[in-house]
This record gives C-alpha cells, structure tokens and sequence, in this order.
C-alpha cells in the first residue's frame, strides 16, 4: 500500500471544502434551470476549475522532497559502484547548491535517509 503524503491529503481536503461555496454559487445563478441541468453545468465549472488544483496538489515538486539519481557512481558511505541516489531537498534540508554532491547506494542512502528523520527532516 503507498504510504499516504498527509500534505497533499490535508491540501487536498482544504481544496474539496473550498468546492462547496463556489459551486452553490454557480448552482445559485443557474437556479432558473431545471436542478440536474444546473447540477452538470456546475460540475462541469468545477472540474474545469480544480482540475489544475489538483494537478498541482498531486504532482508539485513544491510538496514533495527532491531527488537526484545517476546510475553508476561510487558510494560516498560504502565505496560500492551502484546506482546512486542524493536528497537535494526536503523541508529543513536544501543542497540543491552542492559544488561536490555525496551519492549513495540504495543501502547506503535508506540508512541516511533514517538518520535524517531523526534529525527531525521531513522526506
């Protein structure tokens, strides 16, 4: 099962709330209309609407950590030739500046990646 981002689901439910007032508004003007045709034009005013809300809510970058993957390089950690992978940023952690970035195999960096929640970063 995929591991639920709660940002996204809280932004996500906000977005759903914030629905409601817009859509009776639309079902307000359109009330001289019989209530299913005034009810598929509002719908079809909403999903023209939050469609790109939910875009942006489900796949920004913004919402979500940053990663960088090369697929041959020598472990920083282990010395291992491997696939590669680096936070460049998260929330409370920004290395999208690196001039000399550590990669790390994917042992090596689920490791790092425990000791940065613990250090209280968000991934």
């Amino acid at each position: 099962m995929e591991k639920i981002n709660f940002k996204r689901y809280g932004l996500y439910l906000v977005r759903w709330q914030l629905s409601t007032p817009i859509l009776a508004a639309v079902l307000y003007v359109l009330s001289m209309l019989d209530r299913f045709t005034a009810t598929v034009i509002a719908n079809l005013i909403g999903g023209l609407i939050f469609f790109w809300v939910d875009k942006f809510i489900f796949t920004s970058e913004m919402l979500t950590a940053q990663w960088e993957v090369k697929d041959e390089v020598y472990c920083v950690d282990c010395g291992k030739k491997a696939r590669g992978y680096r936070l460049v940023k998260a929330k409370g952690y920004d290395r999208s500046k690196d001039t000399k970035p550590q990669f790390r195999c994917e042992e090596c960096s689920s490791k790092k990646t425990e000791e940065l929640r613990k250090r209280g970063i968000e991934i």
